[in-house]
C-alpha cells in the first residue's frame, strides 16, 4: 500500500528525540483490535510486535476489555498503593490456584512497580540483601531494563552507555553458545568462582533470559538452563530468571523456564501479565527469600487495580482449560518456522540464520544493515515489525499469541516480501 507519512509537527517539536519507534513506523495509530492497527487515515497494519511482547492475546481483546469496563462502571477503585482491595485479591487467589498451585511453585508475590526494571531492580536488591553480597553476574547480550541496577546487568554497549555514570557490582558470563560450542559450559565461570586470585567477587546472584529477545533471539537449551541452575545450587548463589517478555505463554508454557523442569529462586513478570497492556510487573520469589522489612522496597503506582482485573479476565480465559494456548503457541511456531526455512533457503547467500522459540522468532542477515531494510520494506507494505541484536542485525517477530492462522500467513508472505524486495 502508498503511505503518506502523515503530519507530525507536535511530536517532532514538543516530544523528546529519545522517541524510537515512532521513527520507524512514521503513521499516527488511532485504532486497533486483535491483530491489527488502524492509522489515523485508515491504512491498516498486521502486528507482529505486540507492544514489545506486552499484547500477548491482542489489542483490546474483548473479553479482557469487558472485565476492564465493568470494574471501571462501577467505580473500582483504580489507585491503592499496596492497600488490600477486591480486585487485588481475586488477582492473586486466581494467579495462585491456576499458575501456581497446577506448577507446584511456591512463590510469594510482589508488587513492586508498574514496569518490568521495577521487577528486576526489586529482584537485585532482594537478592543482595538476602546474601549480603553485591556483585550479580548476567550474560552477553542481556537486556534487563533501563533503569541503572538494570542497565549494569545489561550487555547493550549503547544503552549502556546512556547511564552516564559507571555501573558497577555486575559481571558478564558467556550465555548459551556465545562461543560457538568451543569451551564446555561455565568453565570460565566455575573457575573464576574457584579460584581466589580470579578477582571474582562472590555473586549474590545469577540473572538470566531463557530467549534474549532484544539480544537477538538467543534461545538458551534446556541442559544449558539445567547446569546453571545446578552451579548457583552448588555455588550458594540465587537464581534470578527474567520472564518479562518470554513469559505468559510467549514460549508456550506460561513460565518459559518450564521446559527446563527448574524452579527459579525468584522470577520477574510484566509486559502481558497485566493482559491488556497496562503498566503492571510482579517479582515472585520463593518464602524462605521474602525477608523485606514493611516499606522498605515501596512504589506508588504498584496497585494498578485495572491491571488487576485484565489480569485475572486473562488467566481465567486462557490459562484455566488444560493447556490450549500452549499448544496453539507451539502450533503457530511450528508454522513460523517453516515459513522462516522458505526465506532461507530462497535467500541462502543472505540469511544467516534464523531461531526462535514459540512465538518469537528471528531472521538474522549476514548484512547487519539489512534488517533494518527489511522492516521497513515490511511497515511500508503494512506488516509491524522490529529488529534486535546488539547492532540491531535480526529481524525479530512477535506477533500475538491469539494471531489466526491465517493471519500469521499473511504476514509471513509479507515478510518474505521484504526480505526478496530488498536483496541487493
Amino acid at each position: 500500500m502508498t503511505i503518506t507519512p502523515p503530519a507530525l509537527s507536535v511530536f517532532e517539536t514538543l516530544e523528546s528525540e529519545v522517541r524510537s519507534y515512532c521513527r520507524g513506523w512514521p503513521a499516527v495509530f488511532d485504532r486497533a483490535r486483535g491483530a491489527r492497527l488502524t492509522d489515523e487515515d485508515g491504512h491498516e497494519y498486521l502486528d507482529f510486535f505486540a507492544g514489545a511482547g506486552s499484547l500477548n492475546y491482542g489489542h483490546n481483546n474483548p473479553v479482557l476489555k469487558r472485565a476492564l469496563l465493568d470494574h471501571l462502571e462501577r467505580d473500582g477503585i483504580t489507585h491503592g498503593l499496596d492497600m488490600a482491595t477486591t480486585a487485588k485479591r481475586t488477582f492473586l487467589e486466581t494467579f495462585q490456584n491456576v499458575i501456581l498451585r497446577p506448577r507446584d511453585l511456591p512463590y510469594k508475590v510482589m508488587f513492586p512497580g508498574p514496569t518490568g526494571t521495577n521487577a528486576v531492580e526489586a529482584a537485585l536488591k532482594l537478592a543482595r540483601k538476602v546474601k549480603g553480597r553485591e556483585s550479580v553476574v548476567s550474560f552477553t547480550n542481556a537486556f534487563h531494563g533501563m533503569s541503572l541496577g538494570s542497565l549494569a546487568v545489561t550487555g547493550n554497549a549503547f544503552k549502556r552507555a546512556g547511564a552516564g555514570i559507571p555501573l558497577v557490582h555486575g559481571t558478564p558470563m558467556p550465555f548459551d553458545n556465545y562461543l560457538d560450542g568451543q569451551t564446555p559450559d561455565f568453565l570460565w565461570f566455575e573457575r573464576l568462582l574457584e579460584d581466589e586470585g580470579s578477582g571474582l567477587n562472590k555473586p549474590a546472584a545469577v540473572i538470566v533470559e531463557t530467549v534474549q529477545g532484544e539480544g537477538g533471539i538467543n534461545v538458551a537449551r534446556p541442559e544449558w538452563l539445567r547446569a546453571l541452575a545446578d552451579l548457583c545450587h552448588r555455588r550458594d548463589m540465587l537464581l534470578i530468571v527474567d520472564d518479562i517478555q518470554m513469559g505468559c505463554g510467549r514460549t508456550g508454557a506460561f513460565f518459559s523456564f518450564e521446559e527446563a523442569g527448574i524452579t527459579p529462586d525468584i522470577v520477574t513478570l510484566s509486559k502481558s501479565i497485566s493482559g491488556y497492556g497496562l503498566p503492571m510487573s510482579l517479582c515472585l520469589f520463593k518464602p524462605e527469600l521474602d525477608i523485606w522489612e514493611p516499606g522498605e522496597h515501596n512504589g506508588t503506582f504498584r496497585g494498578n487495580n485495572p491491571a488487576f482485573v485484565t489480569a485475572t479476565a486473562a488467566l481465567e480465559a486462557y490459562w484455566t482449560d488444560g493447556s490450549s494456548l500452549e499448544k496453539q503457541t507451539r502450533a503457530r511456531g511450528e508454522q513460523v518456522e517453516q515459513a522462516l526455512i522458505s526465506i532461507t533457503e530462497e535467500n541462502l547467500v543472505d540469511v544467516k540464520e534464523y531461531r526462535g522459540h514459540g512465538l518469537v522468532w528471528g531472521l538474522e542477515f549476514h548484512d547487519e544493515h539489512r534488517a533494518g531494510a527489511v522492516a521497513r520494506r515490511a511497515f511500508e507494505l503494512g506488516l509491524l515489525i522490529e529488529t534486535s541484536g546488539p547492532r540491531s542485525e535480526v529481524v525479530k517477530l512477535l506477533p500475538p499469541l491469539t494471531i489466526t492462522p491465517e493471519e500469521l500467513d499473511e504476514g509471513l508472505r509479507t515478510l518474505a516480501r521484504a526480505v526478496h524486495e530488498t536483496a541487493s
